[in-house]
């Protein structure tokens, strides 16, 4: 009995390898991928942190002195506060959009497909071209948002949007949701489809209000597509740089240089690549940290023993 035991365990273990090797080799091209778009360019990035990187002439070697230069660093700091500040604010802007067209998109009605495209519509848009649109709409003389207040009666003349920071902030911000506002919308749309009819059926019979089945039965189970979305919209804003760069070069007064602008400024204006590693390096630790912090907060209370 032992022995026909034993001869009948050996295909199965020589059939689990078989299956290991095959599903190694299925996704050896996507590891492929990562290690050569992602690890090495990570570890050299790194490595490159820890030196003083000119772009013209040989490196040298200083240890963690980049690390320490940027904990005394006070525009980078400046950079950074900016850009806590503008993701807040975004990704607030960009759920309190998305969330009400993913609800109301979600129902089916008449030319329901035809709003759905128009409000994905603007996603396909590049943000440098959206960036560049903006800055047309913005324009003080030859725009059209100006001499659309103007014909309204709202104002007296046509305002530079872009001129104070209060305004370039409101214009970029409104130009970032016009822009990503349909694919977090798809994103939600996505979990609100994923609910099963019954539950949301069983609510309503039971007597349960709009807000108390969003609340106590949408929410909970949209909690990982919540998450995705959250995710991708902090992820995005943090690396903002596109319509800084484009629609104020980081104006007026400077007053609005993201992380990456900075990162920018440092490797390619001021060539010191060395600082601009540690910088990414940081960067790519605060996004990492972030991620996980979301995840972990929106997994709360998901599983209960």
């Amino acid at each position: 009995m032992t022995g026909s035991g034993s001869e009948i365990l050996l295909p199965r273990r020589r059939r689990r390898r078989r299956s290991n090797w095959r599903g190694l080799v299925y996704i050896a091209p996507a590891m492929a991928l990562v290690i050569v778009f992602f690890i090495m360019p990570v570890l050299f990035t790194g490595w490159m942190s820890l030196h003083n990187w000119p772009l013209m002439g040989a490196s040298r070697w200083i240890g963690f002195n980049n690390y320490v230069r940027m904990a005394n660093d006070t525009r980078f700091m400046t950079a950074l506060n900016f850009t806590a500040y503008y993701t807040v604010i975004v990704t607030i802007a960009i759920f309190a959009i998305a969330f009400p067209l993913a609800i109301f998109v979600e129902k089916e009605r008449q030319f329901v497909g035809a709003y759905r495209t128009i409000i994905f519509l603007p996603v396909v848009v590049g943000l440098a071209t959206a960036s560049l649109l903006w800055v047309w709409l913005a324009n003080v003389d030859s725009g059209f948002i100006g001499p659309a207040l103007r014909g309204l009666g709202l104002l007296e003349k046509s305002p530079n949007l872009l001129a104070t920071f209060d305004t370039a902030f409101l214009t970029i911000v409104v130009m970032v949701v016009w822009k990503i506002a349909g694919f977090t919308m798809i994103i939600l749309l996505t979990g609100l489809q994923a609910i099963p009819s019954e539950l949301t059926e069983a609510a309503r019979i039971d007597g349960a209000g709009r807000w108390q089945r969003f609340r106590h039965l949408t929410l909970p189970l949209m909690r990982k597509t919540i998450a995705l979305a959250l995710i991708v919209s902090v992820t995005g804003s943090i690396l903002a740089f596109d319509q800084f760069y484009i629609m104020t070069s980081g104006g007026p007064q400077n007053k609005m240089i993201s992380v990456v602008y900075y990162i920018f400024n440092q490797s390619f204006v001021s060539f010191n690549l060395g600082y601009g590693a540690a910088l990414s390096i940081v960067l790519l630790a605060i996004l990492v940290a972030i991620s996980i912090v979301q995840l972990w907060l929106l997994r709360v209370g998901e599983e209960r023993p």
